[in-house]
C-alpha cells in the first residue's frame, strides 16, 4: 500500500507495503532528501532505494514483529528545509531514525536536533569530516553516522591519482567557497598535493555561477596539466565543457558530485575524464540489486549508488532496532554505533566509533568513455 500526502510545503511519503497482516503497529524510519530542484536525480534514487528495502524487510516479516513505513520529506537541498523536516520527524512523528541526506551542509545543521531529541541520523554522500565529529571539539557527534567515505579520503585518492597515475605537475583545483562539501574536499586535495610535492592552485567560485572561462583561463596560462573538480555535478559539467570550448583538455577528476546528466550538459567534453566514486554499479554484488530496483520501478536506477545506499541505510536502521530490541533513539543509536560486519548490498558494514565513519570503505576509479562510466580500478593512496 502507498499513501502519498502534501503536507506543510514537502512531500510526505508513507509507505506501507502489505503482503503480511502485522498486528502491532509501524516502526517509523524518517527520511530526507532533495526530490525537487539541483541534485532531485540524486534524492528521487535515494528514496526509491530506502522504499525497496522497507518492501523488502517487510515481506519478510518486517522488525521486531512490526512492519516498517517509511515518513520522507523533500527538503530541497536546503538546510533551513531540512531542521524543518527533521524536528518534524522526531518530534512529531516519532521516527526512530533517520536516513539522509546527501549534502554535508544540510547534515551539519540538523546535527544539533539529532543531539538534542537523542534519534540517530545516518546519511548517505555526505563526506564532510564535520558531518559526524565536531571540528570544535574534536569529539564524535553521539547521534550522526554516514555510510559514505570521507572528504579527506576522497580528496586524497583525487590527488593522489592525478599526480602518481596521470603524472600531474601543476595541479589546479577548482571549488565552490560556500559550500561545506567542496571547502572540505579542496582542504584534502591541496594537503595531499602538498605532500607529494607538486605545485598546486585553487580558483574559486560562488554557488550559482555558471561561467567558469575566467578561472579557466588563469589554470590554463598558469600552466596546468590537471584539474581537481570539488564541486556537484552541473557546476563541473559546464567546467569541463567551457574548458573544451577553450580548446583546452587537461586531466580532470572529480569526485562523488558526478552524475549521469553530465554527458547530457558537457557532451563529447567528458570523454576521457576521471572519475573517484565509492560505488561501482558495474560490480556484479550489485545485479541482484539492480535487477529488482527494475523490476519494482519499471526503469534502470541511472544513480545506482543514491540507489544502493539509501537501500543499504534502511537495512542498517533495522538492524540496529533488531539488535536493540528497541525503538528508542538512544538504544537504537547504542546498535548503530556498535555495528560490526554488518553485510549490506555493497560492503561489510562496520563503524568506527572513534568517528562514526564505516570502516575500510573502497574507492573506485572510473573514466568517462562512450558517454558512460568506465570502472578502471581500485585505488588507496600509499605512502609517498
Amino acid at each position: 500500500m502507498k499513501v502519498f500526502k502534501f503536507l506543510g510545503g514537502a512531500w510526505l511519503f508513507i509507505v506501507l507495503f502489505g503482503g503480511i497482516r502485522f498486528a502491532s503497529d509501524p516502526i517509523k524510519i524518517g527520511y530526507i532528501v532533495t526530490l525537487t530542484g539541483e541534485g532531485a536525480t540524486w534524492g528521487q534514487h535515494e528514496r526509491d532505494g530506502a522504499l525497496l528495502a522497507v518492501k523488502d524487510i517487510n515481506a519478510k516479516g518486517g522488525v521486531l514483529g512490526r512492519p516498517l513505513e517509511l515518513v520522507c520529506y523533500d527538503i530541497k537541498g536546503k538546510p533551513e528545509e531540512a531542521v524543518i523536516a527533521v524536528r518534524r520527524l522526531m518530534y512529531e512523528d516519532k521516527v526512530a531514525a533517520v536516513g539522509g541526506s546527501n549534502y554535508s551542509g544540510i547534515q551539519i545543521a540538523v546535527a544539533p536536533i539529532a543531539d538534542k531529541a537523542q534519534v540517530p541520523i545516518v546519511s548517505s554522500t555526505a563526506s564532510n569530516l564535520a558531518v559526524t565529529v565536531d571540528p570544535d571539539t574534536g569529539k564524535v557527534r553521539p547521534y550522526m553516522f554516514r555510510i559514505s567515505y570521507t572528504d579527506p579520503y576522497q580528496g586524497m585518492v583525487i590527488a593522489d591519482y592525478l599526480i602518481k597515475k596521470c603524472g600531474a605537475k601543476k595541479l589546479a583545483i577548482l571549488g565552490d567557497i560556500g559550500d561545506a562539501y567542496s571547502e572540505g574536499l579542496t582542504e584534502y586535495v591541496k594537503k595531499r598535493a602538498d605532500e607529494l610535492g607538486v605545485e598546486n592552485r585553487f580558483w574559486a567560485y560562488r554557488g550559482g555561477d555558471v561561467d567558469f572561462r575566467a578561472q579557466l583561463t588563469a589554470a590554463k596560462e598558469w600552466g596546468a596539466d590537471a584539474v581537481a573538480l570539488t564541486m556537484l555535478y552541473k557546476e563541473m559539467a559546464l567546467v569541463i565543457k567551457q574548458a573544451a570550448e577553450l580548446d583546452w583538455k587537461p586531466y580532470f577528476m572529480g569526485g562523488n558530485g558526478y552524475s549521469p546528466n553530465m554527458f547530457e550538459i558537457a557532451g563529447e567534453a567528458m570523454e576521457g575524464t576521471y572519475w573517484v566514486y565509492p560505488v561501482s554499479a558495474d560490480d556484479p554484488l550489485l545485479d541482484p540489486f539492480k535487477n529488482d530496483y527494475k523490476k519494482e520501478y519499471g526503469r534502470d536506477a541511472t544513480e545506482v549508488m543514491n540507489a544502493v545506499f539509501g537501500y543499504d541505510i534502511v537495512l542498517m536502521v533495522a538492524n540496529a532496532i533488531a539488535s536493540a530490541g528497541s525503538v528508542e533513539g538512544s538504544a537504537v543509536r547504542d546498535a548503530i554505533e556498535n555495528t560490526k560486519d554488518l553485510q549490506v548490498t555493497h560492503f561489510k558494514w562496520t563503524v568506527d566509533k572513534d568517528t562514526h565513519n564505516p570502516m575500510n570503505k573502497p574507492a573506485s576509479i572510473f573514466q568517462a568513455k562512450g558517454n558512460k562510466l568506465v570502472f578502471l580500478e581500485k585505488w588507496e593512496p600509499m605512502a609517498n
